[in-house]
C-alpha cells in the first residue's frame, strides 16, 4: 500500500505561484509513475501533470503547458507540481496519484492505483 499527502495549496492572486508536495509512505516512490489530477464541484477529475517512474517522461495537460512543472525526488519518497502564472481558473482541489510503472500513457486517472486526499487551490483574480 501507498499512502499519499498532498500539502501546498492555498490561495493567491492571478499570476502567482505555489508548489504542491505529495509526500508517500509506505512503499519507496522510485518504482511508481506519479500525477497529479484537479477536480472542482460538478465536474469530473482531470489531468494536470504527470512523471513517470524514471522521471524520464512528462505528460502536461495543455491548460497548464508552459505554466506548471513537475519534479520528483525520490530520496525524499515526494513529487512536486509547481504552479506558475497562476488564474482563476486553476482554482480546484488538486490530487496526487500513484502506480506501479508502466509504459503506458500518463494521462488516464483509472490506471492509478492510489490517490491521497487532495489540496486546495484558490485563486483570486
Amino acid at each position: 500500500q501507498v499512502q499519499l499527502v498532498e500539502s501546498g495549496g492555498g490561495l493567491v492572486q492571478a499570476g502567482g505561484s505555489l508548489r504542491l508536495s505529495c509526500a508517500a509512505s509506505g512503499r519507496t516512490l522510485s518504482s511508481y509513475d506519479m500525477g497529479w489530477f484537479r477536480q472542482v464541484p460538478g465536474k469530473e477529475r482531470e489531468f494536470v501533470a504527470a512523471i513517470s517512474w524514471s522521471g524520464v517522461r512528462t505528460d502536461f495537460a495543455d491548460f497548464v503547458k508552459g505554466r506548471f512543472t513537475i519534479s520528483r525526488v525520490n530520496a525524499q519518497n515526494t513529487v512536486y507540481l509547481y504552479l506558475n502564472s497562476l488564474r482563476p481558473e486553476d482554482t480546484a482541489v488538486y490530487y496526487c496519484a500513484a502506480r506501479l510503472r508502466s509504459g503506458g500513457s500518463l494521462v488516464t486517472a483509472g490506471t492509478y492505483d492510489y490517490w491521497g486526499q487532495g489540496t486546495r487551490v484558490t485563486v483570486s483574480s
